[in-house]
């Protein structure tokens, strides 16, 4: 396993992270005893970063998780969020932070959260974050029930917007670099780098369209990224090579991101991210995925309040 320092913070996280979001039954019913056993081969096999959110099949991925890590709690590097908890429930509060907290510390049977994060803050209000929002995630921290903060979101921009005025320590974004989107590396990255944020990198498999079943009937890209998604997969088809290892394993060559998250709930998910990390990089395959985009290449889609998203 590599590892990578989390920015400027004293983190180093396995470059590939435990995404948590279907040990709360969000891609199908986990198997608890299931769930406890892919953690611990995660672990064994040298993955220490682990990510979660009450939102996450409200509460149920945290109180999995927190079940799972008994006895392995000081082997991990442990984030989770707050500020969204449902569909359409979203509470950017200092309030309801200071309360989230004590719930979260209680599920992941811990005293303390690794990296504390702000989740999905395009559907905040921006003066509401850089004002009391991640004051009051930094009050948490000072406190000492988490060491770092946070924030996450799908729109750069925006996650630009706030870093700008108000200093994180890291910052998440999905399905922003992968194979059919590397539009973080023109927003987020050179801002990261120059300010030691740290980088984290989600659904690097773009929601599931770069796989071979290809997307689930929710998901909210337009069709031209769903018929690019089939282009790339018959690329791959023809060298006998699985698309979503190809895809993450671009991923994981990105030169700064510290962590990209891939969401799991079994052993057999485990071992074949594994066997995808170890898979090679070949520059002139990922050149003709690329060529073959067109004008589907970094193509987003509106995610939380219409202002958030310019």
């Amino acid at each position: 396993m590599e590892y990578r320092k989390l920015g400027r913070t004293d983190l180093d996280t396995s470059i590939l992270g435990f995404g948590t979001g279907p040990l709360g039954d969000l891609y199908g019913i986990a198997d608890p005893a299931e769930i406890n056993r892919a953690v611990g081969v995660a672990i064994d096999h040298g993955i220490n970063f682990f990510d979660s959110s009450p939102y996450y099949g409200l509460n149920l991925s945290e109180t999995r998780l927190g079940n799972a890590l008994v006895g392995r709690r000081d082997e991990v590097i442990l984030a989770t969020k707050a500020c969204r908890y449902g569909l359409h429930d979203f509470d950017f509060s200092a309030k309801r932070l200071f309360a989230s907290v004590d719930e979260s510390l209680r599920r992941l049977k811990t005293d303390h959260i690794d990296l504390y994060q702000a989740h999905d803050v395009e559907f905040g209000d921006f003066q509401q974050i850089v004002e009391e929002t991640v004051p009051a995630l930094r009050k948490i921290q000072d406190s000492g029930k988490a060491r770092y903060i946070g924030i996450t979101g799908y729109p750069p921009a925006f996650l630009l917007k706030i870093a700008q005025q108000v200093p994180v320590d890291t910052i998440l974004s999905y399905c922003h670099y992968d194979l059919l989107n590397t539009s973080m590396d023109e927003t987020l990255t050179p801002f990261a780098k120059a300010n030691g944020v740290g980088l984290i990198n989600a659904s690097a498999l773009h929601m599931g369209i770069l796989t071979e079943q290809g997307a689930p009937k929710w998901h909210p890209a337009p069709p031209e990224v769903h018929e690019a998604a089939k282009r790339v997969l018959e690329i791959c088809s023809r060298r006998n090579l699985p698309l979503p290892g190809v895809a993450l394993r671009f991923a994981f060559d990105h030169p700064y991101v510290s962590s990209t998250l891939v969401g799991m709930k079994t052993q057999t998910e485990v071992l074949a991210n594994l066997e995808f990390l170890r898979m090679k990089s070949e520059p002139l395959l990922i050149a003709e995925i690329r060529a073959s985009l067109g004008a589907a290449l970094n193509i987003e889609w509106p995610s939380g309040k219409p202002e958030n998203n310019v």
